[in-house]
């Protein structure tokens, strides 16, 4: 739920795309819960961002810059269409079991499109086995998965992990382990720091 993670994605795929030549590229999600105390149900998006950001017109003026860097990257976001502001522990534990399944990305992808562009709730179990069958999982096995509650210990203990690493905020990227970047930087930026471990070895 985090707009600038949907442009780091995007901005890292043009990234790659510049890369000819660049070999096997394998991308791992890692979790991070903005709002991990949020009730199961979510809570109204309009109330949430204005206590995020200290009223409604702080909060418009955000969004406006979130709104062109969008643009620039080839999204056009639908704010105005997001009605309720999820827990997204749900959609974590899916795309780790996706992970652990094959390629995450389709799935992502979705979760990103199902939120941003038609301001679908993905903190509800039925949208996300919906997605998860769309990406080319089994249904029944995403719902089997969610219903048990299967992996939230899990997604616990990674986002603390991340954080005594000293990461508090979201995107963050990790080169080959060894290079890390804040911020939903340019594709040129991220070639560089893609790039850097190659040149250190």
């Amino acid at each position: 739920v985090c707009p600038w993670c949907f442009i780091g994605k995007r901005h890292l795929e043009a990234a790659l795309a510049g890369m000819p030549g660049r070999g096997e590229v394998v991308v791992r999600w890692h979790p991070f819960e903005l709002n991990p105390d949020l009730p199961s149900e979510g809570i109204d998006r309009k109330t949430y961002l204005e206590a995020k950001f200290g009223g409604p017109e702080r909060a418009a003026q955000i969004y406006e810059r979130v709104r062109e860097a969008g643009r620039r990257a080839g999204i056009e976001f639908a704010f105005d269409a997001i009605a309720r502001q999820p827990n997204t522990r749900d959609a974590h534990r899916l795309v780790a079991w996706a992970q652990a399944r094959g390629d995450a990305d389709p799935l992502v992808e979705r979760l990103f499109r199902a939120y941003f562009l038609d301001g679908r709730f993905v903190g509800d179990r039925e949208t996300l086995v919906e997605l998860a069958a769309a990406s080319g999982f089994d249904a029944q096995a995403a719902r089997a998965w969610l219903d048990a509650g299967t992996g939230a210990v899990e997604i616990g203990k990674a986002e603390e992990r991340v954080r005594q690493l000293g990461i508090t905020g979201v995107p963050f990227f990790i080169f080959a382990g060894r290079v890390g970047l804040s911020g939903a930087h340019p594709p040129e930026a991220m070639r560089e720091a893609i790039a850097r471990p190659s040149s250190e070895s």
